[in-house]
């Protein structure tokens, strides 16, 4: 393994900026010091005009492996990853098979192992019988992953015992889908009796509507107030769920909830122009919401950036027919300085997407030194330059399905090396690709 120094760059970590170097070795921060120009490492970069930023931690993707792989892998969409600056992600259980015993999340493991170029965990995902499973959950696993609105299998969790049961015996954080699969059927009843085959898109907003997250979250917080559980809610999409979350600091917090990057950038009305490549599960809700879930990542209330990166062939999302239309994005490659733009815009800081993309992911999960620009702590690390306009992204998409929700920005960030655990993962002033990936299992402190 190469050390490596980066010279006079601008560092971005635990709300605060300042020029300084870093040095490098055996895959950790060495030292951090305003003068190391003196320190002999074998790889040398000059960071001056640049910044350097904790590499994003992404707690919701789908990698579609296994079951999926002719949309997505593992060492694909972790190679996209890494060129957008992703340096660690949480994988998602609804594969085929579903990853519901840890038999099958071992399994899982052994595949990301040396195949990943980010460094990787996975979730075991909950179903109404496998309280057994749960119970005895791999410390290795980033969390419990429960659907409490439909998906892949038999992975919805419906039952109010079972529901009960995971909340008491978890001994992982518990990640929440909502959404109310009762009423997103009664719903779906409704739009079909009034369109028959010919659903327009901007009802998906209707179908899966704003009660059914409203219904499913209140429930799931309600199981965790009442049991002490660790619970997070994933890709909140309501102003009205906001209401259940305090602003406190994450780290006096057992309830916290996280959004994705595409609620915050699009509303119904984008429908449009989108169409089916911005159909996603909770469904994208109405302008106002979207404000909101802005205005609750600043002030707290929101702990979390992430993706939800699920790749579909494009095929499936230019389809006729509503129900034909699969939900997801692919986004990846572009998702981190797709969050830079809300800084670019005036919106965020840097300090606070900073805290919401890489700093409180890892607290969240209790991941065991990542997240932050600290010495001794893994080197995860993104070197950025801010352009005064914008470019299109020239670097080919690496998504095994072919495209990104994102790839026709104007992104005024340009990522020029991506330091994954230590190594260069990705170097866009060379162009090269390291053969051999150097993603590694993450390790949490629970």
């Amino acid at each position: 393994m190469k050390s490596i120094l980066i010279l006079n760059a601008t560092i971005i970590n635990e709300n605060s900026q300042s020029v300084s170097d870093i040095y490098i070795k055996n895959g950790r921060i060495e030292e951090i010091s305003s003068d190391l120009s003196h320190v002999d490492a074998d790889i040398n970069i000059d960071g001056a005009g640049k910044y350097i930023l904790p590499g994003m931690i992404d707690d919701q993707v789908h990698f579609r492996e296994p079951g999926l792989t002719d949309k997505a892998d593992i060492r694909s969409e972790s190679l996209a990853a890494v060129i957008g600056g992703t340096t660690s992600f949480m994988d998602m259980p609804n594969n085929k098979p579903p990853i519901i015993t840890n038999e099958g999340l071992e399994n899982k493991f052994k595949i990301a192992e040396n195949r990943s170029f980010a460094n990787y965990s996975f979730y075991l995902g909950a179903t109404n019988e496998n309280i057994d499973e749960i119970k005895n959950t791999t410390k290795k696993a980033c969390g419990i992953k429960v659907f409490m609105g439909a998906s892949t299998g038999n992975m919805l969790v419906d039952n109010p015992k079972s529901l009960e049961q995971i909340f008491i015996h978890a001994p992982k954080l518990i990640a929440t889908h909502c959404e109310s699969s009762p009423l997103i059927d009664k719903n779906l009843k409704i739009a079909k009796e009034k369109y028959g085959d010919n659903i327009p898109l901007e009802m998906h907003t209707e179908i899966r509507s704003r009660e059914c997250c409203i219904e499913s979250s209140s429930l799931a917080i309600d199981l965790a107030k009442k049991f002490g559980s660790r619970l997070h809610v994933l890709h909140l999409t309501t102003k009205d769920e906001l209401d259940f979350f305090s602003n406190n600091y994450v780290e006096n917090k057992s309830i916290t909830a996280e959004v994705c990057i595409h609620h915050m950038l699009y509303s119904k009305k984008d429908y449009a122009t989108k169409k089916g490549f911005i159909k996603c599960n909770p469904s994208i809700k109405e302008e106002e919401d979207r404000l909101a879930l802005i205005n609750a990542v600043n002030n707290n209330v929101i702990d979390v950036i992430a993706t939800d990166h699920a790749p579909h062939l494009i095929s499936e999302k230019t389809a006729e027919k509503y129900e034909d239309i699969p939900a997801g994005l692919p986004v990846i490659q572009h998702s981190y300085r797709a969050v830079l733009e809300f800084y670019h815009n005036g919106i965020f800081t840097l300090e606070k997407i900073i805290e919401k993309a890489c700093h409180n992911p890892a607290i969240c999960y209790d991941v065991k030194e990542r997240g932050f620009i600290r010495e001794g702590y893994w080197a995860d690390l993104v070197l950025v330059e801010f352009l005064e306009k914008g470019e299109i992204d020239s670097t080919i998409v690496m998504h095994k399905c072919g495209w990104s929700a994102f790839s026709d920005v104007p992104f005024k960030t340009k990522i020029h090396k991506t330091i994954v655990s230590g190594n260069i993962a990705f170097d866009a002033d060379t162009g090269k690709i390291p053969e051999h990936p150097f993603g590694l299992e993450l390790e949490f402190n629970n």
